[in-house]
């Protein structure tokens, strides 16, 4: 399976929570790869902890490969390699964890067939080994998109491979107006996908809406704000639902609702059962969250037309 994580701007949590997924994926026993194609800004390896590896993969990732500056990328044991203290020992029946990692010093550039047979030479070569495949795209409609989706048409040589796409977005009224402009306006995901040769009904059958750093108004971290507060944030929460369900990402479409973590505030990291049960400095609703949304990608009853 093929998974592209997009997202309407930077700084709606992508990265670390398509991290987070890669990494219950791979609890769960799938052979998980992950390609950091945010060209713009490769970053993913600091989520992984793996601070060397940016320099490291200098010259040898995958900005010099889809480039042709190298002949393979550089990849990465996330379980052999982090310097996270609860991933030191990979879990019993645990399935790989492998991240192919961007130029630290790489950026957007435009891309061309070259790039084009590159990508799909090395997805399909990925398939051989891995169960899931998941491609951290530039936010945005970028290059790196662009290219992902020319490589899933009908003439671009991954189009039989069974693939998601996951849109990510923030709770709030611009993040919502931005995600369905990203997916639905006339340059956004649809639309350019058609005109490269993708069936509408297939895409947006492939396609789910994440939110990200939802606040549970439910929850004791809300305890303690005034009641005018409080009644405030649920009027803000249902004019946002409707505002959702107006511009086409309401309930139906989406498959995950992330809550706002405060560790993800302070940190981009992998939240673990460790930080939960142990050290208790992560919230049991955040680990569950990100189990849904792995166990939801891997199920079929989740997708198809709408």
């Amino acid at each position: 399976m093929l998974v592209f994580a997009a997202s309407d701007k930077g700084g709606t949590g992508r990265s670390v929570t398509s991290a987070n997924l890669a990494y219950h994926l791979a609890l769960g026993g799938d052979d998980v790869c992950y390609l950091d194609f945010d060209f713009g800004s490769p970053t993913a390896a600091a989520v992984f902890d793996l601070p060397d590896v940016l320099t490291e993969a200098e010259e040898r990732g995958l900005h010099s490969y889809l480039q042709g500056k190298t002949g393979k990328p550089f990849r990465v044991d996330v379980w052999a390699r982090t310097e996270h203290p609860d991933l030191r020992s990979r879990p019993g029946g645990s399935g790989r964890l492998v991240l192919l990692p961007g130029d630290r010093t790489g950026g957007e550039f435009v891309t061309d067939e070259e790039n084009l047979h590159r990508c799909v030479d090395l997805i399909l070569g990925l398939k051989r080994e891995f169960d899931v495949i998941i491609v951290d795209l530039s936010a945005g409609r970028s290059y790196a998109m662009d290219l992902a989706l020319v490589a899933t048409s009908p003439r671009g040589g991954l189009g039989r491979l069974k693939t998601r796409w996951l849109v990510y977005h923030r709770w709030t009224r611009q993040h919502v107006m931005a995600a369905a402009e990203l997916v639905y306006g006339k340059q956004g995901i649809v639309q350019a996908g058609i005109a490269m040769g993708h069936r509408p009904d297939a895409l947006n059958g492939s396609t789910r809406f994440v939110r990200a750093a939802v606040p549970d108004l439910e929850s004791p971290l809300w305890s303690q704000v005034s009641p005018a507060q409080y009644a405030w944030m649920r009027k803000c929460d249902k004019e946002l639902e409707q505002l959702a369900a107006g511009r086409g990402i309401g309930k139906t479409r989406v498959l995950a609702s992330i809550p706002l973590e405060p560790v993800l505030q302070w940190q981009e990291r992998l939240i673990t059962d460790e930080d939960v049960h142990d050290r208790r400095i992560a919230n049991n609703e955040t680990w569950q969250a990100m189990g849904d949304l792995a166990q939801r990608v891997n199920d079929d009853k989740f997708w198809g037309e709408l």
